[in-house]
């Protein structure tokens, strides 16, 4: 995934040389690889290493997004966009109301985040639920190595601030990629899984997870489907309903923790549209509303799994 992603900014800079790369160390390529190489094909005018301060990197890439320029921000972890929230939520997110829908803002924030390595308190989190409620932002999530790639593309491209939710976690998950160029939209869910029995939602690392415990619980002939929203906002909900019609049955999975997060608006969304379908109440797996340890032991504790989707399944079966 990681790799996909490095050949997505590749392409995209190619594509368009108001296109550069802004964060701290990513000239070498850190913290996680995405960025290497960049710099001996593109320069360090495209590939700018900033100083440590947050709400100047962002604060710097909007000025630039509103002129004519098309940043992608590296967050380094997402965690660190608590430094510069009134850049993103005050100025970037309300850029095309506050201007009459006149101005275009072309930024993209690259989010790395997620539960993993004992990263501890101030390196895990995940924080896409707080830009979820933010109106003026996209949201989203990619799971997959093609998704990555192409999730990336869409964003940059998009003339309207995307975050892009990368789990650090995922990095070097292997999976195929297409030779062509393709752009995913945003706003499309994908079916990872088709099934009968349950619809399972879920996100980044989760996907994953959820997968495992589809293969699992078809060992008992539950047929579980599992579904990717990839975008957050805007949301695919028409695939989301369709498939819970069909299957009657609800489970979310997510690693954010379970007050007010993503998954909590998911769930209004499936009995908000899909009430009368549903044969069984929905079932949510989220991590517990607890900082996310450094500890390894406690970390894994708090983390939900495949188990944790498992649990969920028979408990919507019961």
């Amino acid at each position: 995934m990681g790799d996909a992603l490095n050949l997505a900014l590749r392409e995209e800079m190619r594509r368009d040389p108001r296109v550069y790369c802004i964060g701290e160390d990513i000239v070498l390529g850190l913290p996680f690889g995405v960025t290497k190489g960049l710099v001996d094909e593109f320069g360090p005018e495209r590939v700018l290493n900033a100083p440590i301060s947050e709400a100047a990197i962002v604060g710097s890439a909007m000025g630039a997004a509103v002129t004519g320029l098309v940043p992608v921000v590296d967050m380094h972890f997402a965690d660190f966009v608590t430094c510069a929230m009134d850049e993103v939520v005050n100025q970037i997110a309300k850029s095309r109301y506050m201007f009459g829908g006149q101005l275009d803002c072309p930024l993209t924030l690259r989010m790395p985040y997620g539960i993993g390595r004992s990263g501890g308190g101030h390196h895990s989190n995940s924080v896409e639920a707080w830009f979820v409620n933010t109106p003026g932002l996209k949201v989203c999530i990619p799971s997959t190595p093609a998704d990555a790639r192409g999730l990336l593309k869409t964003a940059i491209r998009d003339p309207d601030p995307v975050l892009v939710f990368e789990h650090r976690g995922l990095y070097r998950v292997t999976g195929e990629v297409p030779e062509a160029e393709t752009p995913v939209p945003l706003g499309a869910a994908d079916v990872k899984r088709p099934g009968r029995d349950v619809t399972v939602i879920a996100t980044a690392r989760m996907v994953h997870a959820s997968l495992e415990a589809a293969r699992r619980l078809a060992e008992e002939g539950v047929e579980v489907e599992v579904v990717d929203p990839r975008s957050l906002v805007p949301l695919d909900r028409e695939a989301l309903a369709l498939s819970v019609r069909r299957t009657h049955r609800a489970v979310i999975a997510e690693e954010g923790p379970m007050r007010a997060s993503v998954g909590a608006w998911l769930a209004w969304v499936i009995m908000e549209d899909c009430f009368d379908d549903l044969d069984a109440p929905i079932v949510r797996v989220a991590a517990p509303d607890v900082p996310i340890p450094f500890s390894p032991p406690l970390e894994g504790f708090v983390t939900p799994d495949a188990d944790d989707v498992v649990a969920a399944v028979r408990q919507t079966l019961k």
